[in-house]
């Protein structure tokens, strides 16, 4: 049976400190290795927190990674070009998201995200840009969830 180990990663610079290596060492796992991997999964990444599940066969001491995405709010924020979101979102915005970004990060997710289509799922991202203080095209992303609602329910 393989044991499984979860770690957050910062994108591309996972290291063999004291959380991988007392986590991987007693199963007899190259940890040198299981960085050089995860580093070269999650390179795309770089700047982020990535989720990894490392899996590791404790008789062939053989692992295989499973690397998840970043969170929604990362994405967005990367997309925006900025560090973090605001602290008053209600009042203060921090930047701005291309409607196509925020179609591309809710297809990028997939099942992660609740909903049953892709219009539900941009919509979710939509509102996690209301929690950051981010804008949607340039307008406030309530004020896009509204019409996008509007819209929906006059079909």
């Amino acid at each position: 049976m393989a044991v499984e180990v979860s770690i957050l990663v910062e994108g591309g610079k996972a290291a063999a400190g004291a959380t991988l290596g007392s986590a991987l060492g007693p199963l007899g796992v190259n940890v040198g290795q299981v960085v050089a991997k995860i580093n070269e999964e999650t390179k795309q990444f770089g700047g982020m927190r990535v989720p990894v599940i490392i899996r590791v066969d404790p008789n062939t001491r053989a692992f295989t990674l499973v690397v998840g995405r970043p969170p929604v709010a990362a994405l967005l924020l990367k997309e925006a070009k900025k560090e973090k979101g605001s602290g008053k979102p209600k009042t203060e915005t921090v930047g701005d998201v291309a409607l196509d970004a925020v179609r591309r990060i809710a297809e990028s997710k997939g099942d992660e995200l609740e909903g049953r289509s892709i219009e539900e799922k941009v919509n979710q991202v939509i509102g996690t840009c209301v929690s950051l203080g981010l804008t949607v095209g340039g307008e406030d992303p309530r004020a896009v969830l509204k019409t996008r609602l509007a819209a929906r329910g006059a079909r």
